[in-house]
Parts: C-alpha cells; sequence; structure tokens
C-alpha cells in the first residue's frame, strides 16, 4: 500500500491536507519530525497513516484517556487496529490488550506517558517491534508550554531504554519557538522535519466582547446558535457549575465537566456531548484536548484564559471539520486577577524544578497573561494579533472578526488619549495605581464615595472627558493598552500604568488615530452581523434526512454521530448526491471500510430524493 491509498481507504479523502505528505514521507524514510499544524489541520492522520505501513507497531503518547478513547474509536470505526493503555481499564482488559500487540493484532497503541516506565509496557516493548513513538500535544514537554506535564519528561528516558531507538514523531497546535527548542532538545530529535503549516483557521469567526452582564450575553450567542452543538469555558469549577444550572433552568440541554467531578460523571457527560444527546457542555480547562467532535459550531470563554496558546487551543475545537464556527471570549477584569492568582498559587508544578525555574516559569506565565489582555483590548483586527502573537504575517483586516465586521467610524482620538494618559500618571504621582473602572470615573467626573476618599476629585484630570460617552471612553482605555501605551498589571487589582511609549503621545509627538464603534449601532442589528455566518449551500431537507440516518447508525453502533461521517461529508453528499457505490467513494470522507458498512444506508435515501427531486 501507499500513503495515498491508506488515506483513501481508512480516512476516505483523495488528497492530503498542507504538510501532510511531507511529514509522513520524512517518517516513512525514518527521519524524525516535528509538526506545528493547528486543531483541525489533521495532526494526527500524520502519524495513522505511516502507522499503517511501518513494520511494527507505533506507540502514541497522549496525554488523557478520553483522548486516547476518542481517537480509538474512530481508527476502529474507520477500520483501523489501534488499542488504549489507561488506569480505568480493568485488569483483565488491560492484559487482553497486551496479548493483541504481541499477537500483531494492533498497530496503534496509544498510552499516557506515566505508563511509559512501568514494568509491563517496558516489558512489552522486548517482544514487539517499535516503529515509531507519535508524541501528540507535544508543547506538554516544556516548562514554557501553557500545559506542562512532567510526566511528558518520561518519554526520553524511555525512549533511552528501547532496544532499537524508533522514529520519533512530536505534533503540538501551539508551540511558540522557545517550545519548539524545548521539544527538540528534550526528545532528542535527529535532524527533524520541522514543519509549520500555519495556524490560521479560516473558517473560524473571532470576537471579543466587554458586556456588563455575561450571562446575558452568553444567552444571545446561544440564541444566534440555536440548535448547534457548542463548549462554554469557565474559569473555576464554581462558574462551571453556575452556568450549567442557570442554562438548564433556562431549558437548555447542558452538561458540566470539571475535575470535581466523579469519574463516572465526567466520562458519562462527556459522552453525552459527543453524541449529541446534549448541546451544551460547561467546563474548565480539564475538557477537551485534542477532543475530536468535528460538529461543534460555537466556543465561548465566560472568562478569559490565562494564556493566547490555551486560547487558541480551546477555541480551536470548534470547526474541526472545515465549517464556520464561532470563538467567542466574554471579557471583564475580574479574569485578569482571578488567573493572576491561578498564576502565582499554581500547586501543580514540577518538584525537579529548581526555586529560580520556578520563578522564571511564573513570570512567563504574567508575560502570556498581558498579552492575553491585549487581545481582549484590541479594536483592530483580532486574527492578525493571534497570527502575529504565534509569529506569522497576516493582512491587518481580515473581514471575519468581531472587530473587523464592526461598524465603525475614523476618528482623530489623540486628544483624549492625552487626558487618559496624563491621568494615569498624576494618579501616579500620588503613589498609586488604578484600574480601568476608576480611571473612567476620574476622567468623567463621576461623585463616587471610593474616588472621594481617594481624593481624586482634586486632579486636575477629574472630569476632563466628561463629554463622551462610557462605552467610548472605555473603548479608548482599550485600544491604548492593546497598542501598548498602558499596560495593565497583572496582580491582584488590575491597575494601570504608563510605558515609554506613551511620552510620545503626551509631548504631541504622535498622534493616536482610531475606529470607534457608530453611536446609533442597535444590539440586534450588531446580532444580525455576528449571526450572518456563511451559507453551506446545500438542500436543507436532505441534510436533515442524512442526519437521522446518521443518528441512527451511530445509535446502532453506540458511537458519537460525528464517527460515522461528519457534517462536512453529509454535505458533500448533499451536493453529489452519489448513486451508486463508486460515487460513493468519490465523497470526502468516505473510504471503502465505511462504505461497506455504512454507505448503503445512506444510498437509499440518496436514490429515493433523487426519484422526487431530481437535480438539475
Amino acid at each position: 500500500m501507499t500513503p495515498q491509498s491508506v488515506l483513501k481507504e481508512y480516512f476516505g479523502y483523495d488528497r492530503f491536507r498542507d504538510g501532510q505528505e511531507a511529514l509522513i514521507g520524512q517518517i516513512l524514510s525514518g527521519g524524525d519530525v516535528l509538526g506545528i499544524m493547528p486543531t483541525g489541520a489533521g495532526k494526527s492522520v500524520c502519524y495513522q497513516v505511516p502507522a499503517m505501513l511501518l513494520t511494527g507497531i507505533t506507540i502514541v503518547v497522549s496525554p488523557l484517556i478520553s483522548l486516547m478513547q476518542d481517537q480509538v474509536t474512530a481508527l476502529k470505526d474507520a477500520g483501523l487496529p489501534a488499542a488504549c493503555l489507561h488506569s480505568n481499564l480493568d485488569q483483565q482488559a488491560y492484559f487482553e490488550t497486551l496479548d493483541a500487540v504481541r499477537n500483531g493484532e494492533i498497530r496503534l497503541l496509544y498510552a499516557a506517558p506515566e505508563r511509559l516506565l512501568t514494568d509491563a509496557f517496558l516489558s512489552l516493548t522486548e517482544s514487539v517491534a517499535i516503529a515509531m513513538v507519535a508524541v501528540d500535544e507535544a508543547h506538554c514537554l516544556s516548562q514554557w508550554g501553557q500545559d506542562f506535564r512532567p510526566g511528558y519528561l518520561q518519554i526520553a528516558e524511555f525512549l533511552n531504554l528501547l532496544p532499537r531507538r524508533p522514529v520519533v514523531a512530536a505534533f503540538t497546535a501551539t508551540a511558540t519557538q522557545s517550545v519548539r527548542d524545548d521539544i527538540r532538545m528534550l526528545l532528542g530529535l535527529k535532524d527533524p522535519l520541522e514543519l509549520v503549516t500555519g495556524f490560521d483557521r479560516r473558517n473560524l469567526r473571532w470576537i471579543v466582547e466587554r458586556p456588563a452582564k455575561k450571562y446575558d450575553a452568553l444567552l444571545r450567542i446561544l440564541k444566534r446558535n440555536k440548535g448547534k452543538s457548542g463548549i462554554i469555558y469557565c474559569i473555576s469549577r464554581r462558574v462551571t457549575e453556575e452556568i450549567c444550572s442557570k442554562l438548564c433552568a433556562d431549558g437548555f440541554r447542558a452538561v458540566r465537566y470539571h475535575a470535581g467531578l466523579s469519574a463516572a460523571e465526567r466520562t458519562a457527560n462527556q459522552e453525552a456531548f459527543l453524541r449529541d444527546e446534549v448541546q451544551i457542555i460547561t467546563a474548565t480547562n480539564a475538557f477537551g484536548m485534542g477532543i475530536d467532535k468535528s460538529n461543534v459550531s460555537f466556543v465561548v470563554h465566560y472568562n478569559m484564559p490565562k494564556s493566547m496558546e490555551a486560547y487558541y487551543q480551546e477555541a480551536g475545537r470548534a470547526g474541526r471539520d472545515g465549517s464556520p464556527a464561532e470563538c467567542t471570549l466574554l471579557y471583564s477584569p475580574q479574569d485578569i486577577r482571578t488567573n493572576a492568582f491561578l498564576i502565582d498559587n499554581n500547586e501543580s508544578e514540577n518538584d525537579r524544578l529548581t526555586p529560580e525555574q520556578r520563578t522564571a516559569v511564573r513570570q512567563k506565565d504574567h508575560e502570556r497573561l498581558q498579552a492575553m489582555v491585549r487581545y481582549c483590548s484590541l479594536t483592530d483586527c483580532l486574527r492578525h494579533y493571534i497570527l502575529g502573537y504565534f509569529g506569522e504575517q497576516s493582512p491587518t483586516h481580515c473581514g471575519n472578526c468581531g472587530s473587523c465586521l464592526a461598524e465603525t467610524e475614523p476618528v482623530d482620538a489623540t486628544v483624549p488619549a492625552q487626558k487618559i494618559l496624563s491621568c494615569v500618571f498624576r494618579v501616579g504621582q500620588r503613589g498609586r495605581r488604578c484600574g480601568t473602572k476608576m480611571l473612567c470615573d476620574i476622567l468623567q467626573g463621576k461623585d463616587t464615595k471610593q474616588l472621594k476618599e481617594a481624593g481624586y476629585q482634586t486632579l486636575s484630570t477629574y472630569g476632563l472627558l466628561g463629554d463622551i460617552s462610557r462605552i467610548q471612553l472605555e473603548h479608548i482605555v482599550s485600544i491604548l493598552i492593546s497598542r501598548g501605551y498602558l499596560v495593565t498589571d497583572t496582580g491582584q487589582y488590575a491597575t494601570l500604568s504608563l510605558t515609554t511609549k506613551a511620552n510620545a503621545v503626551l509631548r504631541g509627538q504622535e498622534t493616536v488615530q482610531i475606529a470607534l464603534p457608530k453611536r446609533d449601532l442597535k444590539q440586534t442589528k450588531r446580532e444580525q452581523q455576528l449571526a450572518n455566518m456563511p451559507d453551506y449551500g446545500v438542500d436543507e431537507e436532505l441534510f436533515q434526512k442524512l442526519r437521522r440516518v446518521r443518528e441512527k447508525l451511530a445509535a446502532r453502533e453506540f458511537v458519537p454521530a460525528y464517527i460515522v461521517f461528519s457534517d462536512a461529508t453529509l454535505r458533500d453528499m448533499c451536493n453529489k448526491r452519489p448513486q451508486d457505490e463508486d460515487e460513493m467513494l468519490a465523497i470526502s470522507g468516505v473510504g471503502k471500510y465505511k462504505m461497506d458498512k455504512y454507505g448503503e444506508a445512506f444510498l437509499e435515501v440518496l436514490r429515493a430524493y433523487q426519484e422526487v427531486s431530481p437535480t438539475d
């Protein structure tokens, strides 16, 4: 077999995506690889395809049981011999899996990094040939990564204990240059092919909202995504519970997921979400790494995450099949204080780190948080900022993010910017700092108890911007933060301070040109803009008929519906309307194994529909 025939027979695709063929070719020639590919770009295919062609088994190191089970389920349903070893298996199932590996019945074996150095696993490696070790979510290796996991450091030791060093393939969706350097060094990659396919997920719409009432904003998001599947990420277990309870009380089908629940409830809730028995899951970041649910249409961050890496990875769980999807972050300054507290009180740091290293890691986490604050303060193109953060050049206007879709008007904001910066300076002269709320109160001349107690009513900047709306004032402050004139302290109170860049504006040497939201833009019109997603251009009646067939087949096989076929595959059926096996095999995502297993059930519906509703 060839890589192309494996891709077609088992995965149902005619061609590889960007970067896949090069990485697979390097692996098959015996070389190491490091693939940096965004969620949904097909990282797993890069080691699953060669696993079917190499002599020996492929060990896939994966961080979560749910991720292993999800991928193994999908592989088995596509006809690939795969299994996983994890702590949830009973003793009989565990040893049966080991026997299957020894008997050559398994080509892909998934395992957590902590299992690699156990006696049973090392004994297995002495009796079977290891062709490749694939490291999924490889950023977990680096102490500079957002999900540093000490167990991943055992992978190098495991490789050194093997009778013969196999090909090593590392993959991740998010890795800055320092993290990539760590991955290469810690895995001992030998002259690897390092390939970055790009971070731009063009099907995702990025939105940041700064609502006064977050739950009301969430309800608006759910309204414009009615009937669709979505994840709501929350900063804590308490918030996760609270939002889930509110949604259920308001009539939504929602479940919760966080580390404080029993393993049984976490598994049941995740399965209910994966099988579309519920449409919404509220979760902490304990949920979802690598979850391959292809029909997630929206991801909401109810609170700001602590890094761009974490945000990109979590939001990237939307639109995995290439369909248009929405990623919305609901921001408030309180999120800064909560994240800073979590960083400073992290008890899960690696014991192997020295006190100096722990301090360096904590400082790096605060720098990441600052970059996240700048993102939430943007009024310029959100996509441009995300891509720039990961080192990519891009246009400054994408046309598909909350900023680019907003109706704005150009304004010379130099004078109000000078007043804002001057106010921060005057507060600093008194040996104090203030946050955005207090700053705006001072500039608008508010008569509050807290303001009077601090004596801010005597500042020369008091009331200087009472003639502009609060929304526009906060908007300008956000712009000054995002452009680096102001910096938000990530400590307990999220206060503002000037940067050296602000001096040029204060001295009149630099102007501040901005785009302000139009004052007369109604909320309903804004919602219409955001709800206007690209049209799939398919026959909706036929699409729903095919979905019902898929639901029945999934229930029969007891697998999530997307495991049978993705929404993208069903839409391709709608557009091409295959009438026989050969035509069905030409559909994207339909391989020989799935054709034999499921194809006829869909062909029956397509033939019947073609008789009553023929295409032109």
